[in-house]
């Protein structure tokens, strides 16, 4: 995971978007020493995923547009959010992220822009 993101650091900015708070993901960020540029918790927003005052919230604190802007994530209802706001989808698969008995976001579900593995195999398709 450190890896493609240290790949996808020299060209974009790189922050996630989640539904805890600010202060856990920077207390993640810290221990796990990943290297986000910016992080972006939902009580910054006071709305959660996949109200869109999230997804464009990031949007005005970047000063992009939402067709700049890429929204990876394991997540078809959270990817799906961010298409119908604009802004571009890559599908990470996280086939174990509940557990061995994960019954739902195997798989793309949609046309997203990019399909990726990991965040290596990303970072390789947007260099291309």
């Amino acid at each position: 995971m450190i890896d493609g993101l240290r790949r996808l650091k020299k060209k974009y900015i790189i922050g996630p978007l989640s539904n805890g708070n600010l202060a856990l993901m920077v207390d993640l960020a810290k221990f796990a020493q990943i290297p986000w540029d910016v992080v972006f918790g939902a009580d910054l927003f006071r709305h959660y995923k996949p109200d869109p005052e999230t997804y464009l919230g990031v949007c005005d604190f970047l000063g992009l547009e939402p067709e700049q802007v890429m929204m990876g994530a394991a997540h078809n209802y959270d990817l799906k959010a961010a298409k119908a706001l604009g802004l571009r989808t890559a599908f990470i698969q996280r086939p174990t992220e509940h557990g061995p008995g994960q019954k739902t976001d195997l798989s793309a579900e949609d046309a997203w822009d990019i399909i990726a593995v990991d965040l290596v195999d990303l970072a390789e398709k947007l260099a291309t």
